[in-house]
């Protein structure tokens, strides 16, 4: 029997050969001076352009979000021109791809940012635990300032306008990146968000950051080329969320209407937000579980088949087998994950990892 991972998706917005996501990953490999994604980018992404859909590393919308070493950006002309040669590379291999727009908040530290600049977060609450990675290494985290009202709007209309650069630069579509603690995600959640103004003290105004950026980029660049990523009760980067599902089916209710291209949501934490959100939400949803260990093909086939989800995404495994949807369909063995190599370097652990060989 076909597995659901290989049937064909004809949605309401996107028509792919299957229903394998690859996943937005970090790899930390774009000019750090610049935030141009280097040619050995358009090479990695082509490689995986079998998967029904490609969502990339996370890109910053504002060089102040910029998470780490690395890492790229999308708000200037040689920035659209480096991605331009990642997209043409992709399509030309029949692939479909969404530029992600990041933005870390408070996840970031002065040595990742121009002129040692301090980091901006919903509110000054500073993560205690896991140290940052920078340039120079591990270091402990900074307090971060808390955004003045016209600063958030302002990051409102820098997603938008890294939309409009997304699509300058040929992607299919945006997903706007709300999930694993970085700024979003500090807005939706009470103990990061601790606001008095318009974006803050209640529901409706942790609520209203998310919304906003959501609704200004799909005003930029049609409803049709944007997904939002969400990770509901996820404890990643010391978020607490008291009524993850008061929260966020209030943020799925209000969303749905727009008609997204797909809302992709993380299931972590005890709340079950796949099978919550799933009768809340009428257009594409994909599904993803973001655990301590590559997600199995077998859990993803679940997933579709019961209809929890309309695709589901795949991270470490793309990583290490650019042809994944051809090792699922010929039962193949996988590649080796190898985890020094995610990030940062040249093609070593990037784009040396072998596909099947073709069949005689």
């Amino acid at each position: 029997m076909t597995s659901p991972l290989l049937l064909p998706y004809d949605g309401p917005h996107l028509k792919l050969p299957n229903r394998i996501a690859m996943a937005p990953m970090t790899r930390g490999r774009a000019d750090d001076a610049t935030g141009v994604p280097r040619p050995l980018t358009a090479e990695y992404y082509a490689q995986r352009a079998t998967a029904g859909l490609i969502v990339t590393e996370g890109i910053w919308p504002d060089v102040i979000g910029k998470g780490g070493p690395g890492i790229p950006g999308l708000v200037d002309d040689a920035q659209v021109d480096g991605w331009r040669a990642v997209t043409e590379a992709v399509h030309a291999a029949g692939g479909t791809i969404f530029a992600q727009l990041w933005h870390v908040g408070r996840m970031t530290h002065p040595l990742n940012l121009p002129g040692g600049a301090t980091p901006v977060a919903p509110s000054p609450v500073r993560i205690e635990g896991e140290p940052i990675y920078t340039c120079e290494g591990d270091v402990d985290h900074v307090t971060p300032r808390a955004m003045t009202t016209a600063e958030a709007e302002a990051a409102v209309a820098g997603f938008a306008a890294a939309a409009r650069n997304a699509v300058r630069a040929g992607f299919d579509g945006v997903e706007v990146h709300g999930a694993n603690g970085y700024l979003i995600q500090q807005f939706l959640a009470e103990n990061t968000n601790r606001r008095t103004d318009r974006f803050g003290g209640s529901r409706a105004g942790r609520l209203r950051f998310a919304l906003d950026v959501v609704e200004a980029v799909a005003a930029e660049v049609g409803p049709g080329r944007v997904g939002l990523r969400i990770s509901p009760d996820n404890p990643e980067n010391e978020i607490a969320e008291q009524d993850p599902q008061g929260t966020y089916r209030a943020l799925v209710d209000t969303l749905d209407p727009l008609g997204l291209a797909y809302l992709h949501i993380i299931e972590r934490g005890a709340y079950g937000a796949l099978a919550d959100l799933r009768p809340r939400w009428s257009g594409t949803l994909i599904g993803n579980f973001n655990g301590p260990e590559p997600t199995s093909r077998e859990a993803g086939e679940q997933a579709v088949a019961v209809g929890l989800a309309d695709l589901f995404s795949f991270g470490r495994l793309f990583i290490s087998n650019p042809d994944l949807p051809a090792r699922f369909e010929g039962d193949a063995p996988l590649n080796a994950h190898v985890p020094e190599l995610v990030y940062g370097g040249g093609a070593e652990g990037y784009v040396d990892y072998p596909a099947l060989a073709p069949q005689r």
